[in-house]
């Protein structure tokens, strides 16, 4: 759907963005909906919504701008209730995605993704490597320099250690190329 030329990825309101998850209240009482424009592989300008934790909206705004002024492509960005709350589902669709109340796979950890503190951003041009091999989302290739892939130089990635997010393609356990998380401030 287009609107005055922008494609409308989401264009959801909080409580459908939110609705049906695990999150306890007071999880989401932090959480809040942001709109985000980007631009999309097609060319064209689009905007998408993420649920983040309020503290860390103005700074994704800002982050999301500077990939939009670089033209740094982005697949799609839809809260991840449009996926029915599957992390593999909305990775295998290629959308970036911050808030989903869940572990981190394999342990009973919550993620920082359950506290709106973490954004994955195009997982199938930056796929998580595990130590094993496996790589995630299924079928995923990282090839620095293609459209759309981070790497230790590229300035989006400089941009988010700057307001002192950590990158999961610095990770030593796995290596999360569309991960980025925030610690308390």
């Amino acid at each position: 759907m287009a609107d005055g030329g922008v494609v409308v990825d989401s264009d959801l309101d909080f409580l459908r963005a939110v609705a049906g998850t695990a999150a306890p209240r007071e999880v989401l009482d932090r959480l809040c909906l942001i709109d985000i424009p980007y631009c999309g592989f097609d060319g064209r300008r689009h905007k998408g919504q993420i649920v983040v934790h309020r503290d860390l909206a103005a700074e994704l705004q800002e982050l999301f701008a500077l990939m939009e002024q670089l033209r740094f492509p982005v697949a799609g960005a839809a809260p991840i209730v449009c996926f029915g709350w599957s992390d593999e589902t909305s990775m295998a669709a290629d959308n970036s995605s911050a808030f989903n109340y869940r572990f981190i796979a394999g342990t009973a950890r919550l993620s920082r993704h359950a506290l709106g503190r973490a954004v994955d951003i195009n997982p199938r041009e930056n796929p998580a490597v595990y130590p094993d091999g496996r790589i995630a989302p299924a079928g995923a290739v990282w090839r620095p320099g293609k459209p759309g892939t981070f790497t230790e130089d590229h300035p989006v990635v400089g941009a988010f250690r700057e307001k002192g997010w950590r990158w999961g393609g610095d990770f030593t356990h796995i290596r999360d190329y569309h991960h980025f998380e925030r610690a308390e401030k």
